[in-house]
């Protein structure tokens, strides 16, 4: 592909992609995998090369773009070197036109900037929230410890106990360790929010939002494969994305349980009363994962936020019913914003006497009111809300 034939593909893919964000569609990264796909003669140089055009722009534009065309043509205009490649030559974009509107930059749309703004979340933090995101590794330590591990690269220890460090785009799919299910790829801060929730040899678990268990597999390291782990989803697609993973990581507790929507209660009634722990990975807007999904930010809107909330304050209904007395609740949103975070918690505490807050042990972090947030910028991690609860003896 030409330079400027990369730049009319980046083009069609956010046609794509500001489509499926107006509709609920395919996340960018699989739209992109959807275009080469059908497009054999693309090398591999020029699908980085496309790749990176398509999540420069998704990061410069704030408001959701008019066009593909119009996101590119707002990148063009911060890189001189793009808006050469606007020459209408053979397979690349028509020149631009002086009148032609243009995306405008900025972080996300106004309403979402405004209701980060009232969390706190200041500017410097705003502009963090796009950055890169590196590649962090969790050791599996029913198979490795992190001391003791020989990988093909030197990692960066970060506080977590088990947790290494490596630049994005690090292959480690493609080491023997990760093959071996030696080493999990984890953010960092998903790794700490699972040392918050204390799982203990010996407990009974359930983890109510398992999807295709990243934090379940945290959870049964930390419980030495010693009693019992139920992990819980509504989605049998992705339910079915944890068995593999943890035959390769010798988690061999867990019990997978596949849940019908609103009727969550029943199919959890031989368990109701007896968790020592409920973990609720609560589905979320997504807020603190730009790094990695940009376009999320242009998949919001208002009503989708109140349906997460509401979402949000059912699991947690569903968690009180389900642990046993004296029992606690942890409580995560991959959200930076108060409605799927600290909103959440007060709601709860409001409407169920007797149960209280108890300290999240997070190391890194600031309390945020009834819990703990991390934030790309202050913690290096994606960004977090945890909180922890506890039931009334």
């Amino acid at each position: 592909m030409t330079p400027a034939a990369r730049v009319q593909a980046a083009i069609e893919i956010l046609d794509a992609v500001i489509e499926a964000a107006r509709t609920e569609g395919a996340p960018a990264d699989r739209l992109v995998a959807a275009y080469f796909k059908t497009r054999r003669y693309a090398g591999s140089k020029d699908r980085r090369a496309v790749r990176e055009l398509v999540y420069r722009a998704i990061r410069l534009c704030g408001e959701v773009p008019a066009s593909g065309r119009a996101a590119m043509g707002a990148l063009a205009a911060k890189d001189e070197a793009i808006l050469q490649l606007f020459d209408g030559s053979n397979h690349g974009p028509a020149a631009l036109d002086s009148g032609e509107a243009m995306a405008a930059p900025g972080i996300a749309p106004a309403w979402l900037v405004d209701r980060l703004e009232a969390a706190g979340i200041d500017a410097e933090e705003r502009e963090a929230m796009l950055g890169r995101a590196p590649l962090d590794v969790r050791v599996n330590t029913l198979k490795a410890d992190r001391a003791s591990l020989e990988l093909p690269e030197q990692g960066e220890a970060l506080t977590a106990p088990q947790a290494l460090r490596f630049p994005s785009g690090t292959q480690v799919e493609q080491w023997e360790a990760y093959r071996d299910g030696l080493i999990e790829v984890q953010d960092h801060g998903s790794q700490l929010v699972c040392l918050a929730a204390g799982a203990s040899p010996g407990e009974t678990v359930i983890d109510l939002c398992a999807g295709a268990g990243g934090k379940t597999l945290g959870l049964a390291a930390q419980m030495e494969n010693r009693g019992t782990l139920l992990a819980c989803d509504i989605d049998r697609n992705r339910l079915s994305r944890l068995s593999p993973r943890a035959e390769r990581a010798g988690a061999g507790m867990i019990e997978p349980l596949l849940l019908n929507p609103g009727k969550e209660i029943e199919g959890l009634g031989l368990h109701a009363g007896t968790a020592d722990l409920v973990l609720v990975d609560a589905p979320c807007s997504g807020t603190g994962t730009w790094r990695r999904k940009p376009e999320a930010k242009w998949r919001l809107t208002p009503d989708r936020l109140k349906r997460f909330a509401a979402t949000q304050d059912h699991l947690l209904g569903i968690a009180a019913r389900i642990v046993k007395p004296g029992g606690r609740i942890c409580f995560v949103t991959c959200s930076l914003l108060d409605e799927e975070g600290k909103d959440r918690i007060d709601a709860f505490l409001l409407h169920n006497p007797g149960w209280t807050a108890l300290p999240a042990a997070i190391p890194i972090g600031r309390s945020h009111g009834q819990g703990t947030r991390l934030t790309p910028s202050h913690d290096g991690t994606d960004g977090f809300f945890v909180a922890m609860l506890g039931s009334p003896c």
